[in-house]
């Protein structure tokens, strides 16, 4: 029976079992919120009601036969794939079962380096190869741009042997690759494409916004419907095309996802489908049109730069997407990272992220105009109050990391710990990134440099959320044995 837009079969299924007024003699053991009234008071009886384990009414994300397949498979319609997966991990789960389903031990992948730190972890378990390309930098935003589609052609001329390519779509500060050239290109070369579209969920409802990953002919998509798509956190989707086993994916899927998937995120899932699937384009061209008001307002406002498609370039800034509210604050004499402290500490408003130089504000699906207003009267305040000298403030430069090993043998092989001064020169064996964005400084298997250490040092003293070490007082890192 063929399905429209309009349905959504786990709710559906969730709405038929409460009719169904079932006893529960399974799990979770809260009873519908009975046996922990705390949470059922906090969370709310509706809630609780449809925090359930897999059932035969409710079909088994493991092995869907009934209203998950259903509900993927309107899914998939809606995002122009042969095949959607509901994954309840993330898109970091989203992004390893799609690299673990491309390559495998000893095997290469191009990918720009400052992918998320999900991707590098993939590595970490499959044992692949990176092959980076590094990104060039905008000199004056000091943030990473897009892959320049001849740096991935010399990549490929170099490594001939690497089975897929990783591009980031968009970055999180809204910078585009010119993602269809990159798709001939690696699919004349007999190469996978592989995108991680976390950030780009609205691309699919809106001709006003650069193209989508299934669109320009990728072969896998991973895409974070709880960011700009409104479904729970931590819910996303894995989007497959014709030319993938979706069988395998799903194997590969099953050897990391859990068993017990929560109704909650999945019914999730399935109403912001159709959320979209029905009011996407309305939805998001109000989210365009609040963004450029307050592009307009901030750049109105005097120094900070809240930049859009000026930046595009055609090559490693090939579009840009203009729902990202990015904003640069160095002209203000303060790190992005403490103009988010401010926004949040004195004035209550929580920005998604702040860097060495930019904030970003995300706005999306459930965002108001007098929000907007609120936001751009905050940032004209702290400039009022709180404008510095900008003169010596680091310039956040990309830094050109030394790949000594792969990611595997780095992370699982012989190390010691040492104090983080006295590293430099050796081999890191763990991460160390800013979280958010999730990019790492440091990945197992490169080399520590002075520069790198200096950064480090300069995010931590701006007040940057550091994350990654063994040691959770960043004091000191882990480095290999073998490379000593």
């Amino acid at each position: 029976m063929y399905l429209t837009q309009d349905r959504a079969p786990i709710l559906e299924a969730l709405e038929r079992m409460k009719r169904a007024r079932l006893v529960p003699f399974d799990v979770p053991g809260h009873k519908r919120g009975r046996g922990n009234l705390d949470l059922r008071d906090f969370l709310g009886e509706k809630c609780l009601d449809v925090d359930v384990n897999s059932m035969k009414m409710l079909d088994n994300l493991c092995h869907p036969v009934s209203v998950i397949r259903d509900a993927e498979a309107l899914a998939a319609e809606a995002f122009h794939a042969a095949h959607a997966f509901f994954m309840v991990g993330g898109t970091t789960s989203s992004v390893q079962a799609m690299i673990l389903s491309a390559v495998k031990r000893g095997d290469k992948i191009i990918m720009p380096r400052n992918v998320h730190r999900s991707a590098i972890n993939a590595l970490i378990l499959c044992g692949a190869i990176p092959v980076y390309v590094n990104p060039q930098m905008d000199a004056t935003l000091g943030i990473s741009l897009g892959m320049r589609v001849e740096d991935i052609r010399a990549a490929i001329e170099k490594h001939p042997d690497a089975k897929a390519v990783l591009v980031n779509n968009p970055t999180y500060y809204g910078i585009c690759s010119n993602l269809p050239a990159i798709v001939e290109l690696a699919h004349a070369h007999g190469m996978l494409v592989l995108a991680d579209e976390a950030h780009g969920t609205h691309f699919y409802f809106s001709d006003d916004l650069p193209i989508a990953a299934m669109d320009a002919g990728a072969d896998m998509a991973s895409i974070s419907m709880h960011k700009s798509g409104g479904s729970l956190t931590q819910s996303s989707m894995l989007l497959i095309g014709p030319n993938v086993h979706a069988g395998y994916v799903h194997q590969i899927i099953n050897i990391t996802q859990t068993t017990s998937a929560s109704y909650l995120l999945m019914v999730s899932l399935d109403i912001s489908r159709r959320n979209l699937a029905l009011h996407g384009r309305e939805t998001f061209g109000e989210v365009i049109r609040l963004v450029e008001y307050a592009r307009e307002e901030i750049n109105a406002i005097g120094d900070y730069y809240a930049y859009s498609r000026e930046l595009i370039n055609g090559d490693d800034i090939y579009d840009f997407d203009v729902t990202k509210l990015s904003i640069f604050t160095r002209p203000v004499g303060l790190a992005g990272i403490e103009v988010y402290d401010l926004l949040r500490d004195e004035y209550d408003i929580q920005t998604e992220f702040g860097d060495i130089a930019n904030i970003l504000a995300y706005v999306s699906v459930g965002d108001r105009q007098k929000d907007i207003e609120r936001l751009v009267a905050a940032l004209a305040e702290i400039r009022r109050n709180y404008r510095k000298d900008s003169s010596k403030m680091l310039k956040a430069e990309y830094i050109d990391p030394e790949v000594v090993c792969g990611p595997q043998e780095a992370f699982y092989g012989e190390k010691e710990s040492l104090p983080m001064e006295e590293t430099k020169g050796r081999v890191c064996s763990e991460f160390i990134m800013c979280y958010p964005p999730g990019i790492p400084i440091l990945a197992p298997g490169e080399r520590i440099t002075e520069e790198i250490l200096a950064y480090i040092r300069y995010a931590k003293k701006k007040g940057c959320q550091m994350t990654g070490p063994e040691d959770m007082s960043i004091k000191r890192l882990n480095v290999m044995k073998e490379y000593s």
